[in-house]
């Protein structure tokens, strides 16, 4: 069965978690259609479900999408696509990382679709898939190295990669490539990503003879899909914008009218106690109170995912951004002293109403205010990407 999930908002309001997480999937459904609406009419969505579908629950979110009729999937490892069947997840699963040998025979035992690395892991895989005990061809797809420098056989080695394609044992189901500056506005980038879009398509109308009808072309993640677009493409592997977000802020800013952020991360008031002037709070007295002060104990901390880096010195009298903060009863109290593994502490002299119990708001609206995670994620000096899957498994998903 898939995971269980709180439908309503009431109910999550009422869930008895320290801290957790709200999925939203009428906005990942409103995401889907908006990146489907922006590829030709034969190329299918593949997602990129790895790292717990970026925090947010793989199972839970491949489960929905599998509900909307998306088919393939993408993950990092094949500990992740065995953890997708065992949610009992159907379609190609695209391992999207290095497998290793010793591991060649999970991907028989759970349907993933490997990658082959380069010419020399595809021989590696094509003596497993000769084996005797084996009756049927394994599917693979080949990645090709256009410029990231990272994974797949270089675009200029022809000979290698075609032949590839004539391996016994091997069914070639899919032949890709990864841009690795589509999210750049510069000329540079632009015209690196043009260049690594030109060289992966020569390369298919060499192969053209030789690459069977059955194979499926795909290059572009997120950010080629909103700024690339291409017709010659038979998937597309959406991350982040899946889950309505891009890597920074200002990027997400400019698509905020069309894509919708799913997660939501919210921890509850543990306790709310009054210091005196000159009294010190949490870790190394890192915050020392210059009035009477009213603090709140909140239940999540950097063990959860939320970076230490958003600790906010007393000194600090302006909140930047929305660095060091938290939203509760729909306004802004910030945090004092060392973010601990479980636990923040909040400056609630304002808020004379807060109570235990009540719920504090990390990402996510509350009210007419709200924190974003791609502002957040500027805030902490990272990309939206590292911050989400960094959430961790103490988290409950909730879905609305």
């Amino acid at each position: 069965m898939k995971e269980t999930a709180i439908k309503t908002l009431e109910s999550c309001r009422q869930n008895r978690s320290r801290a957790w997480i709200e999925l939203n999937m009428d906005a990942l459904r409103h995401n889907v259609k908006y990146l489907q609406s922006l590829l030709p009419g034969r190329c299918a969505l593949m997602p990129v479900v790895k790292a717990n579908a970026y925090g947010h629950g793989a199972g839970l979110i491949a489960g929905e999408l599998s509900d909307m009729g998306i088919r393939s999937f993408c993950v990092a490892c094949v500990s992740e696509g065995m953890e997708l069947r065992r949610q009992n997840i159907a379609g190609e699963i695209l391992v999207l990382g290095y497998t290793h040998p010793d591991q060649f025979p999970l991907l028989d035992q759970y349907a993933l679709t490997p990658t082959a690395v380069d010419h020399a892991h595809a021989l590696a895989l094509s003596s497993y898939a000769c084996c005797a005990s084996r009756q049927k061809l394994l599917p693979v797809h080949v990645a090709i190295d256009t410029g990231m420098h990272r994974l797949g056989e270089p675009a200029g080695h022809e000979t290698q990669i075609r032949e590839i394609f004539t391996l016994p044992g091997l069914q070639i189901t899919g032949m890709y490539t990864h841009l690795a500056s589509a999210s750049g506005t510069d000329p540079a980038s632009q015209n690196f990503t043009r260049e690594q879009i030109d060289a992966f398509y020569q390369l298919a109308a060499k192969l053209e003879k030789d690459i069977p009808p059955c194979v499926k072309l795909h290059l572009q993640a997120s950010y080629g899909i909103l700024r690339y677009p291409l017709q010659n493409v038979d998937c597309a592997r959406p991350g982040i914008a899946l889950y309505g977000l891009l890597s920074n802020a200002a990027d997400t800013g400019d698509f905020s009218d069309r894509l919708r952020p799913v997660l939501s991360l919210r921890a509850r008031v543990a306790s709310v106690h009054l210091l005196s002037p000159g009294e010190s709070a949490g870790y190394d007295m890192a915050y020392t109170a210059t009035r009477p002060t009213t603090v709140a104990t909140i239940t999540i901390g950097y063990a959860d995912g939320l970076p230490r880096s958003l600790s906010q010195p007393p000194a600090a009298q302006e909140l930047q951004q929305d660095r060091g903060c938290v939203l509760l009863h729909g306004q802004r109290a910030p945090i004092v002293g060392r973010i601990c593994m479980d636990q923040l502490l909040a400056d609630v002299t304002a808020l004379p109403q807060i109570q235990p119990g009540d719920i504090a708001t990390l990402i996510g609206q509350d009210g007419q205010e709200s924190i974003s995670a791609a502002s957040l994620a500027d805030t902490c000096g990272t990309i939206t990407n590292e911050l989400l899957s960094c959430l961790g498994p103490r988290l409950e998903r909730l879905i609305l």
